[in-house]
C-alpha cells in the first residue's frame, strides 16, 4: 500500500511538472502585483530585481529598445520575440500594451515583463521578478535578448 501512495505521489508530482514545467509546480510563481497589467509600466521596487528604462537610478536603469516604423509593427515583433522566451506566457498583447509573464524552467519563479510603445521611436520596457530580492541579472539579460531581437541579430 505504501508503495502505491508513492508511486501516486510521484506520478502526480510528474503531471505537475510536464504542466508547469517546474516540479514545484506555482508554488513559487508569487501573486501578479496590482500595479501590473494595468496598460502602464510599473515602477520598480526598491529591490534589485527589476530593470526598466524610466528608471533613474543605475541600478535599475535599462535603455529603451529603438525601433524604426509603425509603433503597432515593432509590438507585435516584440510579443513574437517575447512568446518564444523559454517559460514565457504573454498575458496582454495590444499595440498600446504587451505584458507577458516568464516563468523559470526549474522552479517556477514568475517575472513580469512590460512594454509600452513611445512616439519617439522607442519600446520602454520594464522586466520584474515578483518573489525575492536578487533575480541574478535574469531580468537585464532579458531585455538585452529582445533588444538583440528587435535588431535582427
Amino acid at each position: 500500500m505504501r508503495a502505491v501512495r508513492s508511486l501516486a505521489l510521484l506520478a502526480l508530482l510528474m503531471a505537475s511538472a510536464a504542466a508547469t514545467a517546474s516540479p514545484f509546480g506555482s508554488l513559487f510563481a508569487g501573486e501578479r502585483p496590482a500595479t501590473v497589467g494595468t496598460g502602464t509600466l510599473a515602477p520598480c521596487p526598491a529591490t534589485p530585481n527589476c530593470v526598466a528604462s524610466r528608471a533613474t537610478d543605475d541600478e535599475h536603469k535599462v535603455a529603451p529598445i529603438a525601433f524604426r516604423g509603425d509603433p503597432a509593427a515593432a509590438m507585435r515583433r516584440l510579443a513574437e520575440a517575447a512568446a518564444s522566451l523559454p517559460g514565457a506566457r504573454v498575458a496582454t498583447s495590444r499595440p498600446d500594451y504587451l505584458h507577458v509573464e516568464v516563468a523559470s524552467r526549474f522552479w517556477g519563479f514568475v517575472d513580469d515583463l512590460e512594454v509600452v510603445p513611445d512616439a519617439s521611436g522607442v519600446l520602454h520596457v520594464r522586466s520584474a521578478a515578483r518573489l525575492g530580492r536578487s533575480d541574478l541579472g535574469v531580468n537585464r539579460a532579458r531585455v538585452e535578448a529582445l533588444r538583440a531581437a528587435m535588431a535582427g541579430g
